[in-house]
């Protein structure tokens, strides 16, 4: 299988040499073209100046970018290039209505579409260990089997399209929850001046523990949060998130509190950081506090 990859971002990037790595690498696109040249003269492959002349040249096409229009630009720009039987894979998180939407935009090229979005992080990406989220036909799940067992461990067909969506949802839900409870939780540690170092390896293999706290604890020990999943990508995500539950008539105080620190962190210049700068904001919980019971200094 000849296969094309668009979107060579922290995740993108590190997924192309694992289908290079795999033997199925065939070209690559990037928005910012010298990055797609410079990786494709290090592999050996191609770079297309069009998606179209991609997707002449492969037989699936992986899709990584940051948004819905940019999803939808992507497939539309592919389309005609396309070869009957083809098969593009998205593993950008987007809504599931974007995923539908894709979806259509190929049906009339006889073109399969998944909508499989990844968990897992820059880590998952670069050790070819992503938990892939697998929306669409059964047909498709099963052809796309090579190119997604050369990005991820975890793979699971959850249903028609839109349903990978759905369930990477209901991922980002969790990570928001989860990486709250780890902020509250270290700033509290901190509070009562336990050594952290030793609170990370301690409750790290404990009943409380979670990939977050044994993989993202340790930025909040550093006071330094290098970009595993930027605050911003994550708000745009839980934003997904608000509206899927709005079609319920639902509001999911998780996402909604989660959403008002990440904006708050955007504010303060804080967003191209990792989700783990939330503690920031809840050692600051601790530290107006102290400053309030502090005793007054004579005027």
């Amino acid at each position: 299988m000849r296969v094309g990859f668009v979107g060579l971002g922290a995740m993108g990037m590190h997924m192309a040499r694992n289908l290079h790595r795999a033997g199925l690498l065939t070209a690559v696109w990037n928005r910012t073209a010298d990055k797609a040249k410079t990786l494709a003269s290090e592999l050996g492959c191609q770079a297309p100046e069009t998606l179209a002349g991609l997707a002449s040249n492969v037989d699936a096409v992986v899709i990584c970018v940051s948004a819905d229009d940019d999803v939808l630009q992507v497939v539309r720009a592919l389309a005609p290039g396309l070869r009957k039987g083809g098969l593009v894979i998205d593993c950008s998180t987007v809504s599931a209505e974007t995923a539908r939407a894709a979806s259509t935009l190929l049906q009339p090229n006889g073109v399969e579409f998944l909508d499989c979005p990844v968990s897992g992080g820059v880590e998952g990406a670069q050790n070819a260990t992503l938990a892939i989220m697998c929306g669409g036909t059964p047909e498709a799940f099963v052809e796309a089997q090579p190119v997604l067992a050369a990005l991820g461990k975890t793979i699971a067909h959850f249903g028609p399209t839109g349903s990978g969506q759905a369930a990477k949802a209901t991922n980002q839900i969790m990570c928001a929850g989860i990486i709250e409870a780890v902020s509250e939780a270290m700033a509290f540690a901190r509070a009562q001046s336990l050594p952290l170092d030793k609170v990370v390896d301690t409750l790290g293999k404990g009943a409380g523990s979670s990939w977050y706290f044994v993989h993202r604890a340790p930025n909040m020990v550093r006071g330094a949060y290098p970009a595993g999943f930027r605050v911003r990508l994550h708000a745009k995500d839980l934003g997904i998130c608000r509206d899927m539950a709005a079609r319920f008539g639902v509001a999911l105080p998780v996402v909604e509190r989660m959403l008002d620190e990440y904006a708050e962190l955007v504010a303060r210049g804080y967003g191209d950081e990792d989700i783990s700068a939330t503690f920031r904001l809840k050692e600051e919980l601790f530290d107006r506090a102290a400053q309030a019971r502090a005793p007054k200094k004579d005027a």
